[in-house]
């Protein structure tokens, strides 16, 4: 394939990190180096020589660097095309080399932002006008030049210009221009979504340069890939590859327990196809590690486990009993990691601590579904007052605030049967929330549990009086819902007849 020799390069660079090896690989060949202040000086100081951008153009570095690189004779010698012959009248006319690569690296916009001590004033100055234009257009007339467009492209670059021996084939510009399109709409991303953080714009700007592929989809017969920086939230401990299934499961994970305060009390859940199936929060972690399993030591079988707190020696013992996919916690201390690596296909996660996103979206026909994400946090302030004569006691009030925590992130229709802050059961994803009531008794009482006294929580409202006369046959005395049902005082009135508590809470929580 036809290869294209470099003789006059452009570079502008923020950080210089391996930038060197390919300095003295330009030079080697001969390549004629334009370059800009700081950039200027790292070349220099390698015993390089290189020409500044301010000889070239006649003009210096302005308005405190914002104003370098913008100028006819940088430009003209990027985008002129090397088969029009008025295009190379013009260069020759106004003294304009033709720069055949470009290199540079953009202003840390996003490090920036993600900087705890960056003020408005930082962030702003760190928005490239210069570099992007570069990029842009070197991208556009790639059939003449190649754009190398940040550090993650050095190396690629380095190889394939040794291995030619100084030229770039049309395929690798068309590769780098591709690159240098990502680099340029993801940065432009970042900025307008910076800038929308308060304006909250109806527009939906998603852009990643960190993609995973997994093994496969939620089957094998289906491609599966990540699109996120999975390193920002988790340091991998131990453990095979992330699935796609093992990532949907994370997620419902670390949603349901930011809902508990591990500062307070200890809470250690228990999750399958992104339903708890075992949940309990304790004064101990290890009284909530016995509890939660309790709920369902069948379907904890491959489950994905989750605590609030340091995961201690005593917890780690009595976890590794049991075969799971994936552990996460906050920390875990140096002998319990040794335990739970006594399994080497194991996940162990430690979470970081980063901002996750408030909103979410899922892609529906040929669009995508956009909404906040349900932050709403029911505490048992929310449920002390009954709709009833029967009055909600505090042991009950915190029950009920555990058992809606727990619905607000199980499928619909969901009900949640809970007791002393331990899950019973749940019904989950039924077409019918009677049939979602009635799988989640008999589930608890196949596993031995007392329902008397144990309360229940509803995502959606009671259409019919029928649940509440199930529950409480089945011994539950006190239940949480949103209300909202033309039918609502029909339930009431039952509760109230059968002495029962009712918290209407006034908000929905379906999970689809």
């Amino acid at each position: 394939m036809e290869t294209k020799k470099i003789k006059n390069a452009l570079i502008s660079v923020y950080y210089k990190d391996g930038l060197e090896d390919i300095v003295r690989a330009l030079d080697a060949q001969g390549v004629t180096i334009y370059t800009t202040g700081g950039t200027y000086k790292f070349i220099k100081d390698l015993g390089v020589e290189a020409v500044t951008v301010e000889s070239l153009t006649g003009y210096p570095s302005i308005l405190g660097g914002r104003v370098k690189t913008l100028h006819p004779k940088v430009f003209g010698g990027i985008l002129s095309r090397r088969d029009m012959y008025s295009d190379g009248e013009q260069l020759n006319e106004y003294e304009i080399p033709e720069l055949d690569l470009v290199i540079v690296d953009l202003y840390p916009f996003e490090q920036t932002v993600a900087s705890a001590d960056a003020t408005e004033q930082d962030i702003i100055e760190k928005i490239d006008i210069g570099g992007i234009s570069l990029i842009r257009a070197a991208a556009k007339n790639y059939k003449d030049v190649i754009i190398v467009p940040s550090v993650d492209h050095y190396s690629e670059f380095l190889s394939l210009y040794t291995n030619q021996e100084g030229g770039t084939t049309l395929g690798d510009r068309h590769r780098f221009a591709t690159y240098a399109f990502a680099v340029s709409s993801n940065y432009d991303t970042a900025i307008f979504n910076y800038f929308n953080r308060t304006e909250q714009q109806p527009a939906l700007r998603i852009s990643s340069n960190h993609c995973t592929a997994l093994r496969y989809g939620e089957n094998p017969h289906q491609q599966g890939f990540f699109y996120g920086d999975l390193e920002a939230c988790f340091t991998k401990l131990n453990g095979k590859e992330i699935s796609y299934n093992n990532l949907g499961d994370i997620d419902a994970a670390c949603g349901l327990i930011d809902d508990f305060d591990g500062t307070k009390e200890a809470t250690f859940a228990i999750l399958k196809h992104n339903n708890a199936c075992g949940i309990a929060s304790r004064p101990t972690l290890l009284q909530a590690w016995t509890d939660a399993l309790a709920g369902d030591p069948v379907s904890a079988f491959g489950g994905v486990l989750i605590a609030n707190q340091k995961i201690t020696r005593d917890v780690a013992e009595e976890m590794h009993k049991i075969f799971f996919e994936v552990c996460i916690a906050p920390d875990y201390d140096a002998d319990a990691l040794e335990i739970l690596r006594g399994k080497k296909n194991r996940i162990i996660l430690k979470r970081n601590d980063i901002k996750m996103p408030h909103q979410m979206f899922r892609s529906v026909l040929n669009g995508v579904l956009l909404q906040d994400k349900d932050n709403v946090v029911p505490t048992a302030e929310d449920m002390a007052t009954s709709v009833t004569s029967t009055p909600i006691t505090a042991a009950q009030a915190e029950d009920l605030a555990f058992a809606t925590i727990v619905v607000k992130h199980t499928k619909s229709n969901a009900i949640v049967l809970a007791k002393n802050k331990q899950l019973c059961a749940s019904g989950t994803g039924q077409t019918s929330r009677v049939d979602a009531l009635r799988q989640a008794i008999a589930k608890a009482q196949n596993f031995g549990f007392d329902l008397n006294g144990a309360v229940m929580a509803s995502d959606a409202f009671f259409p019919f009086p029928d649940c509440v006369e199930i529950a409480h046959e089945a011994g539950i005395t006190a239940v949480a819902h949103p209300g909202g049902s033309i039918h609502d005082q029909d339930s009431i009135d039952y509760c109230e007849k059968e002495h029962m508590g009712m918290a209407i809470t006034g908000k929905r929580h379906f999970k689809h």
